[in-house]
Order: structure tokens, then sequence, then C-alpha cells
């Protein structure tokens, strides 16, 4: 007999990877924008800078309010439906295991064999068998607001860190263009890293994530540019 293992799955790593990703790349992208729109204005370093800092700040405790309360409204949705179903099942556990047999018959199986299959899980666990084969709830996708607001600070505080340490070594005369430049670079390591991460294809993300930051640049040096201009 073959000694038994443990796979382990990328599907595992989406609570914390999605969270990741989303506030490295937005503390990038919002904080060198925003850092480029303040240079193409004025040449200041120091205004720039202050700009940077005020973005990392308050773009750090932004990202984690917002995922702590949408992730936290996802979890209430499924503690409600998990709530449900264990009444359900106290109540009109016959009817349950019907509908638990209705599922496999239409995943493919044999109704009597799914009839089986639907009272040894049944007899097992059927609480957890509901939650996961009717509702689609799993231990490595149940919500985690907590964990996913922490992340999206941290990693935001991280990605926008990147612009302000650009700014720092830059030539004031190349302000924007160091800035711009050395985002976009960072941004495709983390487009590349992340699909790698997720055990997907480089090149899609590093050039997804890598047009929207310079489109995001773009316009802000350009609206920086004419109120700058214009004051």
């Amino acid at each position: 007999m073959s000694p038994s293992h443990r796979e382990t799955h990328l599907i595992e790593r989406i609570g914390w990877l999605r969270a990741a990703v989303l506030g490295a790349n937005d503390g990038i992208i919002s904080t060198a924008s925003l850092m480029v729109g303040i240079s193409a204005a004025s040449t200041s370093l120091s205004e720039t800078l202050l700009a940077g800092s005020a973005g990392l700040v308050a773009g750090a405790m932004s990202m984690a309010a917002g995922e702590y309360v949408s992730v936290s409204s996802q979890s209430d949705t499924e503690g409600a439906d998990l709530e449900k179903e264990r009444r359900e099942l106290a109540e009109q556990p016959e009817a349950e295991l019907n509908e638990l047999t209705q599922i496999y018959v239409a995943r493919g199986v044999e109704p009597l064999l799914a009839r089986k299959v639907a009272e040894q899980m049944t007899a097992k666990d059927a609480f957890a068998a509901h939650s996961r084969d009717e509702l689609g709830i799993a231990e490595h996708t149940v919500a985690r607001p907590v964990q996913a607001a922490l992340t999206s600070a941290v990693t935001f505080a991280v990605g926008a860190g990147l612009p302000l340490i650009l700014a720092i070594i830059s030539p004031v005369q190349h302000l924007g263009i160091v800035i711009s430049g050395g985002s976009l670079v960072c941004l495709a390591a983390l487009g590349a890293v992340g699909a790698m991460v997720g055990g997907a294809g480089v090149l899609k993300p590093t050039i997804r994530v890598t047009f929207w930051g310079a489109l995001a640049m773009a316009a802000t040096a350009l609206i920086g540019s004419l109120v700058g201009h214009a004051v």
C-alpha cells in the first residue's frame, strides 16, 4: 500500500492571495498616480513626498476598512445560510437527505448509489456534507474578515512605499519619470509574481496590471499638468 499524502491545492491560497495582490496593486497605482500628478503640477520634492505619505496612510486604512466591511458581509451571509441549513437538518432530516441525494444524482452518480452515498455522508457529518455540497462553503473558501483587512492594509502600505522610495532616490528634475517608470516595473513584477503564486500564466496578468497602472498615471499626470499651469 502506498503511503498516504496530503495534496496542497492553489485554491487554498485564494483568500489571502486576492487581498494581498489587490492591496499591493492598489498601493502602487494609487500612490504613484497621486505623486506623479503632484510632480506634474509642482517640482517640489517635499510636496510630492507629503502627498505620497498621506496617500499611503489614508489608502491603507481605507483598504482595511473596505475589505473588513465587504468580507464581513460575505461572512454574515454564509453564517445565515449555515444556520438555516442546521435548522432544516434538525426539522426535516428526510427532506434534506433526499436533497443531498439529488445533488449527487445531478453530478452523475447513479440514483441508488447516490442514495447510499448521501446516507453515509449524513451518518458521518450531515451538516458538513450539506455545507460543502449544497451551499458550496468549505474551509478554504470561508470568509475571514480580519485576515482580509490586515492583509490588504499591510500589502497596500508595502506597495505604496515603493513610489515613495523612488521619489527619494530620484533627481528632482526627473521625479515624475522615475516614479512612473519604476512603479510600472514594480507593477509588472507584482502581476507576474501574483500569477505564479496563483498558478496562472504570467503574460496576461502582467500586461493587464501594467496597462491599467500606466493609464492611471498618465491621467493624473495630465490633470496635474493642466492644473499646475492654470494656477
